[in-house]
């Protein structure tokens, strides 16, 4: 007998034992089928972190059977697809990311926050690799559900991708979701646009002032004074005359 009305779910590792009901509801949930070693490795952790939600106030004995589940998996931030995504304040030889690969709540235990619970536990997991600049992860277009949910989650949507799901013969899109953490910041920031502007303008700066001076340093030794100035701001002109009759033509 299920209640769900005010159930008492915890947190914890996906464990061998769950392997048969992990793959029920991947299968149920989901449009892609995953391999075998696919739930081999998530049960046995071998490269990918996870989390179940599981109901301990279940009247059916099956207290600890999962009802959903998060797994994800740390990369390489230079091997990803989001490495110009991130603005680095650090080498990014030393970055890492956290992909999250499957989400899902079985469909009684919807609308209870507990997709929300499993989603911040991958945050809180992120933020405590000191190294880890974000957590991101793709939703097939049409899932307008999950999209919604994502930027309720404060993740941004970077970008669509077109064609980047095969499934039954066809090709659908997917959009990206990117959420930064440890003080990582999007290239696209206001942070950033700013600190970029004043960067372009100092680099300009300099540029005008090198020309300047190198063409102060190639003046006739008879330009003095006023004619020196003259020079200067016509130096991309035809200049004919000498000393203090100088004119463009």
């Amino acid at each position: 007998m299920l209640d769900i009305k005010s159930p008492t779910i915890i947190y914890r590792p996906i464990r061998p034992s769950d392997l048969e009901v992990l793959e029920q509801i991947h299968a149920s949930l989901f449009p892609v089928r995953y391999e075998r070693d696919f739930f081999l490795n998530v049960v046995t952790g071998q490269g990918i972190i996870s989390w179940a939600a599981v109901d301990i106030s279940r009247l059916d004995g099956q207290g600890d059977e999962l009802i959903g589940f998060v797994t994800t998996r740390v990369i390489a931030a230079k091997d990803s697809e989001i490495e110009d995504l991130i603005r680095y304040d650090v080498p990014r030889k030393d970055q890492t990311l956290v992909y999250i690969l499957t989400l899902g709540v079985v469909e009684h235990y919807r609308n209870l926050g507990v997709a929300t619970s499993l989603v911040r536990e991958v945050i809180n997991y992120a933020s405590s690799i000191t190294n880890c600049q974000a957590v991101y992860l793709h939703v097939i277009s049409y899932n307008n559900p999950a999209i919604h949910f994502y930027k309720k989650m404060l993740f941004k949507l970077i970008r669509r991708l077109p064609r980047f799901y095969y499934i039954n013969g066809q090709h659908y899109d997917s959009y990206l979701f990117v959420y930064y953490v440890n003080g990582a910041q999007s290239p696209c920031s206001p942070l950033h646009i700013v600190g970029a502007i004043a960067a372009y303008i100092r680099a300009l700066y300099r540029s005008l002032y090198s020309k300047i001076w190198k063409n102060e340093k190639q003046l006739p030794r008879w330009s003095k004074g006023k004619e020196n100035i003259s020079l200067l701001v016509t130096h991309n002109s035809r200049i004919v005359g000498s000393d203090s009759s100088l004119r463009e033509v």
